[in-house]
């Protein structure tokens, strides 16, 4: 799989198509329109890839960019953006992918504004829902995914433990090992 889907939601996973967004090298996962379609794919939007153009990508890339922003001003208890909010909601209005029913199973078809349109769907059940106090942002500052607390107690703090929770419990482990020596050095020291 080219893509990842930590959050709990198509919207959420969406807009963390742009990884380490506030880093210096912020990594775009939506480099062409190859990757959008592989992304709807593997997502479980569609079932095999759709043909995508430069226009759709620049049109996809615009609707993140919008859930994000909404996503950031829901979690912070600001306003919504009226561009944004405008974005997601026509976006929302479009017709939606056409589930069907086969003799091997069901089938899903869709134009690539039918596919954003079950995204910006996804996005206004996630910020108008009862699962808005379970939104939270991974705690790896590197990281900038958004995601669903859905864990016991609500206590989860990063998008997956592989790499973000690794991460982050890593180097806590090298800082205490690196304070206890300090402390051991300068106990040592004055004996």
């Amino acid at each position: 799989m080219e893509h990842g889907f930590p959050a709990g939601s198509p919207a959420l996973d969406f807009a963390g198509t742009l990884r380490v967004r506030r880093g210096p090298h912020p990594r775009e996962m939506l480099h062409s329109p190859e990757s959008l379609s592989s992304w709807f794919r593997e997502c479980g939007i569609t079932d095999g890839d759709l043909p995508c153009g430069p226009a759709d990508l620049r049109e996809a890339v615009q609707l993140r960019e919008a859930i994000y922003r909404l996503v950031v001003a829901r979690i912070d208890g600001d306003a919504y953006e009226r561009e944004a909010l405008d974005l997601v909601n026509a976006a929302a209005r479009r017709p939606a992918p056409v589930p069907q029913l086969t003799d091997a199973g069901r089938s899903v078809e869709a134009t690539v504004r039918q596919a954003l349109s079950h995204v910006a769907r996804d996005a206004v059940a996630v910020l108008s829902g009862p699962e808005v106090p379970l939104l939270k942002e991974c705690a790896n500052p590197d990281c900038t995914q958004f995601y669903i607390d859905r864990s016991r107690g609500a206590r989860r703090e990063w998008c997956k433990m592989d790499p973000c929770g690794n991460k982050i419990k890593a180097a806590a482990y090298r800082a205490r090992k690196r304070a206890s020596a300090k402390a051991t050095a300068s106990t040592g020291s004055r004996a």
